[in-house]
Formats: structure tokens, C-alpha cells, sequence
């Protein structure tokens, strides 16, 4: 669920919400060079579940931009 902070960044943008939008490289913690760090998070035992958390996450943001 902590991984879910990672959508705060649609509040800076205008619309909040819009169902057309691509999340990847639109939202600031959205960028394609952030995964880098996120995959970092995975090597520790104490932020693995919440490295996990953001690649489901960013996966899932990606198919949406498939489609």
C-alpha cells in the first residue's frame, strides 16, 4: 500500500485525473530514469516489498499506456 505514494504526483498536475493520459515520463515520479532507483530498492531486505510495490506499479501504468 506505501508503494501507492508514488500517484501524489498526480496532484501537481492539471487535470488531476484524465483517462487519455500516460503516466510514464508525464508525472515527475513517473520517469523512465527513476527506475533505476526504484530497482536499487529491490537489493535490501528492509525496502524490497516497497521496490516491488513500485515496479508493479509502474507495470501496471504502462499498460494503461498501451491501451
Amino acid at each position: 500500500m506505501s508503494a501507492m505514494a508514488i500517484d501524489l504526483d498526480h496532484l501537481v498536475a492539471d487535470p488531476i485525473y484524465d483517462p487519455d493520459r500516460c503516466s510514464i515520463g508525464f508525472h515527475p515520479l513517473h520517469e523512465p530514469y527513476l527506475m533505476l532507483i526504484y530497482a536499487f530498492l529491490l537489493i535490501p531486505n528492509s525496502t524490497r516489498l516497497f521496490g516491488i510495490g513500485l515496479f508493479i506499479h509502474l507495470i501496471l501504468d504502462f499498460g494503461d499506456c498501451l491501451m
